[in-house]
């Protein structure tokens, strides 16, 4: 029988909707596995290599991706905490959100100031291993997803094991063990405490400032992260990874 117009408009109303759940579950049932699976084997790349492979095809210069994973145990402690003390000082405290890094850069953005982000390691990660660059609210909404998935599911030391395998550090080069061969010529765990330093600096504009030639405001930059690291508690720093957090609600 067929249905009329005052009976047709609900029935599509309720389909789209019941497609839309299932839609929706199909994604979270897809994040939370892929988010699991990457918290017991190394992800093969990330959205931001993709991403970089794809706009060297574009440019009509391709370039060829440097990544090699290295296990935690086989990247310099020192890198490790001048990557925290650089980008994400109470990473060990947070749960992928520093709410009150938020609110300084809510205020500082308010009065006018250059614009001051927020982003967490984690929400670092989550950009850059899951989603593709850019500032829609759409691609926030699922950077906050999966900064909570990886949040819940994977430890600091994990999230902290991918970031340092999958942050960029030169056109092309991936992952502290790619950068610490690039730039000094030496394995990741080799890396010294300036050479670190220097890493770490370099990461809010990594294609455009060098660790192996910094200028004079990358130099002054790594001189205050390794001022930091001593602050934080040097290798110490990375013993809280595995203490308790407070309750999300706490900040």
């Amino acid at each position: 029988m067929a249905r009329s117009p005052g009976q047709a408009k609900p029935f599509m109303l309720q389909s789209f909707f019941r497609r839309l759940c299932k839609t929706l579950l199909w994604f979270v049932a897809a994040s939370v596995a892929l988010v699991v699976i990457f918290r017991f084997i190394p992800p093969p790349g990330t959205m931001l290599m993709a991403e970089r492979k794809i706009e060297s095809w574009v440019d009509g210069q391709p370039i060829d991706l440097q990544r090699d994973w290295q296990s935690w145990a086989n990247i310099s402690d020192d890198l490790k905490v001048a990557v925290i003390a650089g980008e994400d000082q109470r990473f060990a405290e947070h749960w992928g959100f520093d709410i009150a890094a938020i609110r300084a850069a809510f205020a500082h953005n308010e009065e006018g100031g250059s614009l001051r982000g927020a982003s967490t390691l984690s929400q670092q990660v989550a950009k850059n291993v899951f989603l593709w660059s850019g500032r829609s609210w759409l691609r926030k909404g699922l950077e906050a997803w999966f900064t909570g998935l990886i949040e819940i599911f994977w430890s600091k030391q994990r999230i902290l094991e991918v970031y340092l395998n999958s942050a960029e550090w030169d056109d092309g080069v991936f992952g502290a063990e790619a950068a610490a061969r690039h730039h000094f010529g030496i394995g990741s765990a080799q890396l010294s405490r300036q050479q670190a330093s220097l890493l770490a600096a370099v990461l809010p504009n990594p294609r455009n400032w060098s660790a192996s030639r910094p200028s004079a405001y990358v130099a002054r930059r790594a001189g205050w992260i390794r001022q930091q690291m001593g602050q934080l508690g040097g290798h110490d720093y990375l013993l809280r990874l595995d203490l308790p957090r407070p309750a999300p609600w706490a900040d």
